[in-house]
């Protein structure tokens, strides 16, 4: 086993000045960390031990305790954080392992550590080829942990390496190589607990499938590679696809409808997967791909996922974020019929103002070729809204007064920004219209002393 582990250390090494083990206490990464010790102790490799305490189990601070004390035994530098694990719609087992690695990503990132090594061994794997197969994933799924990858979402940072090193090894022989070293553990009582899925697979289903099937953990993590090689092709087909639908930001369908069904699916969730957005699932990606294909061309398609809007524009794709409510944008009906109120405000000569209700700034860039007389527009009753209908703008002297739709349209600005570029009046005179320009019809002609406004949007959350 210490030839297993050094294998695997040795291809990830590239000089590392340090390696960290995510250390739980239990069985599993108390042998890794006796392991990495001994390869970092004849590799000159500084080693940390990493613990995180949920607080979750009336017994974790004895586990704190135990891995503090074998570290001190081993003189490993230790370090740990404490983690309230709140319940967010996912379960309590998936939020606990979300605060726990984003804990070890936060404590490598503190001790300057590139590479952390977490314990999982061949019967996880097995169990998480199984867990995706009763889920009904793909490839992706079905090709259960890697050896080695960068988690950003997982740790928070797109630096830090997360390997596992044991993956090779069976927990039967994780055990035997402790009781013949005499390595000490605890056992965490949630292991046992059925309510959690993996622990119903690991205690009722894979020991009828070792009795049945001996050594089926070998045999589901070849799968497993088989499944990793797979996918690689058709990230590699996905990557190819992207190149040639991609224009700027967004995907242009008439590249991507002859692709077929499959294909698009593919690009689609790669496309998602570069953007660092959560996978959709099958039934999701099937509906979208059936709006995006059948809806009419000049339809104003809007798809939700959880973490992003699908938006699509002028025969272009678009992944936009999923932006609240402005509160200058609702309605109010206090008088018996549906109205929009605007915020009436005055420039004192300020150089910016801040609308949080209309979900940006508004900038007045002194000494500008163009725009209106300060003295003018000083002290001024103004109001900034959004669209009612109907608005006008005429550029320039020798251009036409066009409706903001003509302009948006000639412009380029997508239907979802306009919803959110507000307007600037002064009484009933459209002086500005975000995305488009100022109104010449009030501008000045006085040197040095003009005023161009500007809108700056707050950055997307």
């Amino acid at each position: 086993m210490p030839s297993t582990l050094a294998r695997a250390l040795d291809a990830l090494r590239a000089d590392l000045p340090a390696i960290a083990v995510a250390l739980s206490g239990g069985l599993d990464s108390m042998v890794l960390l006796h392991l990495a010790h001994a390869w970092a102790r004849e590799q000159g490799v500084a080693l940390f031990a990493f613990h995180v305490h949920h607080g979750l189990s009336a017994n974790a601070g004895q586990w704190l305790a135990h891995c503090e004390q074998a570290c001190a035994a081993l003189g490993v530098t230790f370090d740990h954080r404490r983690v309230a694990v709140a319940k967010d719609g996912s379960g309590i087992e998936q939020a606990a392992r979300k605060q726990r690695y984003l804990a070890l990503g936060e404590m490598c990132r503190a001790h300057g550590v590139p590479l952390l090594l977490t314990a999982h061994h061949q019967d996880d794997q097995a169990e998480t080829v199984l867990l995706q197969l009763m889920r009904g994933s793909g490839p992706a799924g079905l090709s259960g942990m890697d050896g080695a990858n960068r988690a950003a979402t997982l740790l928070g940072d797109g630096n830090t390496v997360m390997a596992r090193p044991l993956l090779a090894v069976s927990r039967a022989e994780l055990e035997t190589w402790a009781r013949e070293n005499s390595v000490a553990w605890v056992d965490d009582e949630s292991n046992a607990d059925p309510r959690y899925a993996r622990n119903a697979l690991r205690h009722q289903v894979m020991p009828a499938l070792a009795q049945a099937f001996p050594g089926f953990q070998q045999r589901i993590a070849r799968s497993a590679a088989h499944a990793q090689a797979a996918q690689r092709l058709l990230d590699q087909l996905a990557a190819q696809d992207l190149a040639a639908c991609l224009d700027g930001e967004a995907l242009v369908m008439a590249r991507v409808r002859p692709l077929g069904k499959d294909r698009i699916d593919n690009l689609l969730r790669y496309w998602f997967g570069t953007r660092g957005l959560r996978m959709p699932s099958t039934s999701w990606l099937d509906e979208m791909v059936g709006q995006v294909l059948d809806a009419r061309e000049d339809a104003q398609l809007r798809v939700t996922h959880p973490e992003c809007e699908i938006r699509r524009h002028r025969d272009r794709l678009f992944i936009t974020p999923r932006l609240p409510e402005l509160a200058g944008m609702r309605d109010r009906d206090d008088i018996g019929v549906l109205v929009k109120e605007g915020q009436g405000f005055v420039w004192q000569g300020e150089a910016s103002i801040d609308f949080p209700d209309y979900g940006g700034v508004l900038h007045f860039d002194a000494g500008a070729g163009q725009g209106f007389e300060a003295g003018w527009l000083r002290g001024r009753a103004l109001t900034i809204d959004f669209r009612q209908g109907g608005e006008r703008l005429k550029l320039a002297a020798n251009r036409p007064s066009r409706g903001l739709k003509a302009h948006y349209q000639s412009l380029g600005v997508p239907t979802w920004q306009r919803e959110r570029l507000p307007l600037v009046f002064a009484g009933e005179d459209l002086l500005f219209a975000a995305g488009i320009g100022m109104d010449c019809h009030h501008f000045g002609s006085g040197p040095g002393g003009l005023v161009a406004l500007r809108w700056e949007p707050h950055p997307a959350q």
